[in-house]
């Protein structure tokens, strides 16, 4: 299903966050019907570093490109600033849509971005960033990819000068928003009261972070119509890689952990190898 079809439904869309095609072929699997490829996520996972403007859109672009290639589900990415001005805007674009994006998020922050939940951002001024939205929206090829504008003015402007410009990126017909960082149930509510009946509204739900965690339900109830756990994913990796290597360096096997674990043949039925075999043998 498009991912237009899946948000002109009452309730509200949950995408897990991703990093890779693996953790992307899982997340499908198990029966999400999108999927969020986390901008932070491919920052942890790629290069080791924190979410502060270190990735470049060619490697944005070519992580999205193998996931796309592995799964069916449509997938939102996360493209930071666009990577520059208007101009960059429109070849991220260009790059994103060619390599399967279903929607394209832009955020007003300025350079060096960060990540929405950490202090010390700034924003550029909202008449630079409509430009860039409009540029976005001239640049892609289909209607049908869609372009996510999200504002991180709350915590540097306060939350009406976000509200404020989370207006002027709707009028430039971007096809939904995002206003990250929000403090309060209050704010969340009041962000929905706004927006909620003239376009889809993002929730960000990130563990630890300055938003409070609430279910996809619930905030599917506050007017939310997509609902992301971005980092999540990366965050239990790691935790469990933990596990896994100091079990390992401490016992010197991994019999302990034998249990919490897929064996050889485990994780080939997850990634098809049978299926991958048959396919070759096809042309033998």
């Amino acid at each position: 299903m498009s991912l237009k079809n899946l948000l002109a439904r009452a309730q509200p869309l949950l995408a897990p966050g991703i990093y890779d095609a693996l953790s992307a072929l899982v997340a499908e699997q198990a029966g999400f019907e999108a999927l969020y490829l986390s901008g932070a996520s491919i920052a942890y996972t790629r290069l080791g570093r924190s979410d502060v403007g270190l990735t470049t859109a060619t490697e944005v672009a070519q992580t999205l490109a193998h996931i796309t290639d592995r799964v069916r589900l449509p997938v939102i990415v996360d493209g930071d600033t666009g990577f520059g001005n208007a101009l960059n805007v429109q070849r991220t674009v260009r790059d994103f849509e060619r390599a399967g994006a279903a929607m394209i998020q832009l955020e007003d922050q300025g350079f060096p971005k960060r990540c929405g939940h950490l202090d010390g951002k700034t924003v550029v001024p909202a008449a630079e960033m409509a430009g860039k939205l409009r540029a976005a929206l001239d640049a892609r090829r289909s209607s049908e990819t869609l372009i996510l504008a999200r504002t991180d003015a709350l915590a540097i402007e306060g939350l009406d000068a976000a509200l404020e410009r989370a207006e002027r990126y709707l009028e430039t017909g971007v096809d939904a928003l995002f206003i990250e960082a929000l403090r309060s149930p209050e704010q969340m509510k009041a962000a929905c009261e706004r927006f909620a009946s003239r376009i889809p509204l993002l929730a960000n739900m990130v563990e630890g972070g300055k938003t409070p965690i609430l279910s996809a339900q619930e905030l599917g109830r506050v007017g939310f119509r997509i609902v992301i756990f971005p980092g999540g994913t990366a965050r239990a990796v790691a935790h469990t890689l933990q596990r896994y290597y100091g079990t390992l360096h401490e016992d010197g096997t991994t019999a302990a952990l034998r249990g919490e674990m897929l064996d050889f043949d485990g994780l080939n039925a997850v990634i098809g190898t049978p299926q991958l075999l048959a396919e070759g043998r096809k042309y033998e």
